[in-house]
Formats: structure tokens, C-alpha cells, sequence
């Protein structure tokens, strides 16, 4: 049989770029039987080269995907601590933004009858706003200052939060009064359960002090002493973290409280008509959109005769970062719902915790890293 034969063409230049002289290679062409072994070789190797890259890729991943949760492990130190399952996972929470007045007696009272509003419209959960017993100021807090671990005859404040969360079965967050305890003073914050017990005290951690030339000065640090210990407490809605007004700027602690399983952080507040206008939603929704939690504040109403005349505008915001519920400045009581199964939606829809880089930073929790 006379072999086929096949043109391959190849060009080549010579020195002179005006020519080029074209050769033309006779070479047999392959007989079908080598072609079909020559087309068998090539899809074995083919075959074999892609089974080679897909084992690799998938190595890669592998590892990509290994080092990654290693890497998010290590961003809380020490590890984060899983939310717990509390008894009620949805609830409604009231916030009450009242007006405070000099006369303690009068927002004592006007405080228990808020709450007794919030809970008649199915809120198991009430927060009160900050300093809600006194006025506002540097003069007022050693006037109105009780001592709470002194009992109850010490502390008219607390004696009636006692007996009201007792009395309606709810758990109450109660804003924060001026707190004498020996020597020092301090913006303090009491939670109750609904059996009347308190279950936790937060001391405002970070003092407002503040100058902004032209608009506003305060210096809390003047008469108050700051708290040293941050605070999340289990309640039966829930593991709640605290934090005062001015807590609520420092994003670690609020992260501090993420790592320590917060599901929702409770921060009263009384921001000022400089800064509230820009910041107070901004940090509220800043907090809950890192931390995928809730956040509720509940400030005083407003009152332009006040020394402090404070924004108002109390708030819950979701863990998506989304305004549930809010007011105005005038005194309102604001009722809206909680569903914890939402924290759990949105962390899965963005998976941060599974995502953090602890090979390249970390939040250390100090208090239990020195507990261990």
C-alpha cells in the first residue's frame, strides 16, 4: 500500500527582511490504526491531567478551608462562647423614654407607671433610659445618688424596680441612677428578673467626657468614677450585654460581648443634641450590623429647659442592622419584637465568625483569659 502523504509548511527568514524562502517538509502520514492509538493516548493523558488538577484544587480548598477556621478560631481569645438557649427566644420589649424631672419622688413613680404601660402591652422585657431618677448633671449626681448594696431602704430607685418586675414577671433593665458606694460615685445600671432578684449591676465603664468648642463640654470624670467590669447577664430573654450611653463608641466591648454569646445588647443612653443627630443610630446600627445581634436603647425624653437636653429618639435595631422600632424626643413607650431566630439567619447569610482572621488580629478578653 502506497502511504499517504501530508504538506506541513514552514517559513524561514533569511538575514535580508525584504526576503523569505519557503520550504516545503514531506513527511507520511499517519495509518489509521496509529491514528487511533495516537487520539486513545492523548485522551488518556487528558483524562489523567484533569484528575491530577481536580485532586489538587481540591486539596487546595481543602487546606484554604482547614487554615481559614483555624484562623477564626483563634480571633477570640480565649474562643468565643456559643448563645445560649433561654426560655423565651421571642418576646416583645418595651422602651420607655421618659421625662425627668428634679423631683426624685415624682420619676420614681412615673418610672413604675411607665413599666407597668410597657407590660400591660405584652413586653417582657422593659428598659429604662440613663440617669432617669436625676437630673443630668455633675451637681445632681452625689444629690441623688443612692447606695444600692446598702438594700432597699438605701435605694427607693431599685426597691421599685424589685417589686415591679416581681409583681408583672418581666425582666427590666434599669436604665442607670447615680450610685454611691463608699467614697466614689458611679453610673450604674440594675437588671432585675421577674422574681424581683437582682441578678446583675453594670458600672459605666467608659466616663463622657467630652469638649467640643461652641457646643457642648461635659466632664463626667469630674464626679463620677468609672467601672471596671464589663457585664452580660442570663436572663430569661435571653443573654443580654450592658453598656452605658457613652459604651456604646468603643466597638470592642460590644464584640467582647458578641464572644461571650450576647444575643441582644442593652445600651441606655442620654446622647446630647450635637452628637445624637450624627451618631446615635449610626453607632447603634454599627454595633448590631458587626456583632449580627440585636441592640435597644432607651433615652430620656427631651427637655429644652434642662441643663442637658438630650436627643431622645430611643431605638432597636436588628441584627441585619435594620431600625425595627423607634420615637421622636417627646416621652413615648415603645413596644416592638424580638426573634433571636433571626440572629441565627443572618449569621448564616453572612458567615463573619467562620470568616475572621485570627492569624492577623484577635480580641482578647481579658477578664477570662486571667480567669483561666
Amino acid at each position: 500500500m502506497i502511504p499517504r502523504l501530508v504538506f506541513f509548511s514552514s517559513t524561514l527568514r533569511s538575514a535580508t527582511p525584504q526576503s523569505s524562502i519557503t520550504r516545503f517538509t514531506v513527511r507520511p502520514a499517519p495509518s489509521p490504526l496509529l491514528h487511533r492509538r495516537l487520539h486513545l493516548l492523548q485522551k488518556s493523558t487528558s483524562s489523567q491531567s484533569s484528575s491530577v488538577h481536580l485532586k489538587s484544587t481540591r486539596t487546595t480548598l481543602t487546606t484554604s478551608s482547614s487554615v481559614s477556621s483555624m484562623a477564626a478560631e483563634k480571633a477570640r481569645a480565649p474562643p468565643a462562647v456559643p448563645p445560649p438557649t433561654p426560655p423565651i427566644t421571642k418576646f416583645k420589649i418595651g422602651l420607655c423614654q421618659l421625662k425627668v424631672t428634679a423631683d426624685k419622688e415624682r420619676n420614681i413613680l412615673h418610672a413604675r407607671t411607665a413599666i407597668e404601660e410597657a407590660a400591660e402591652k405584652g413586653a417582657k422585657l422593659v428598659v429604662l433610659p440613663e440617669i432617669w431618677n436625676s437630673p443630668y448633671s455633675n451637681d445632681s449626681f452625689p444629690v441623688y445618688a443612692e447606695d444600692i448594696d446598702a438594700g432597699f431602704d438605701a435605694s427607693p430607685s431599685t426597691a421599685m424596680l424589685s417589686e415591679i418586675s416581681r409583681l408583672l414577671n418581666i425582666t427590666i433593665i434599669g436604665g442607670s441612677i447615680p450610685e454611691r458606694s463608699g467614697d466614689k460615685l458611679y453610673n450604674t445600671c440594675c437588671i432585675f428578673g421577674p422574681d424581683g432578684e437582682l441578678k446583675a449591676k453594670h458600672r459605666k465603664i467608659h466616663l463622657f467626657d467630652i469638649d467640643i468648642p461652641g457646643k457642648i463640654t461635659f466632664k463626667e470624670s469630674e464626679t463620677l468614677t468609672a467601672g471596671e467590669t464589663p457585664t452580660t447577664v442570663d436572663t430569661e430573654v435571653g443573654r443580654i450585654g450592658i453598656g452605658i450611653c457613652y459604651d456604646i463608641r468603643f466597638q470592642e466591648l460590644a464584640m467582647l460581648y458578641a464572644a461571650r454569646g450576647a444575643q441582644l445588647i442593652c445600651y441606655p443612653g442620654a446622647f446630647n443634641m450635637t452628637t445624637g443627630p450624627l451618631h446615635w443610630e449610626l453607632l447603634q446600627r454599627a454595633r448590631a450590623v458587626d456583632n449580627q445581634l440585636y441592640v435597644a436603647t432607651c433615652s430620656p425624653a427631651r427637655d429644652a429647659g434642662a441643663g442637658y437636653v438630650a436627643w431622645g429618639h430611643s431605638t432597636l435595631v436588628g441584627p441585619f442592622g435594620e431600625v425595627l422600632a423607634t420615637t421622636e424626643h417627646d416621652e413615648a413607650i415603645i413596644i416592638s419584637e424580638i426573634d433571636y431566630s433571626q440572629i441565627e439567619l443572618r449569621r448564616t447569610n453572612l458567615p463573619l465568625e467562620k470568616q475572621r482572621r485570627g492569624d492577623l488580629y484577635q480580641l482578647v478578653d481579658v477578664q477570662r483569659s486571667n480567669s483561666q
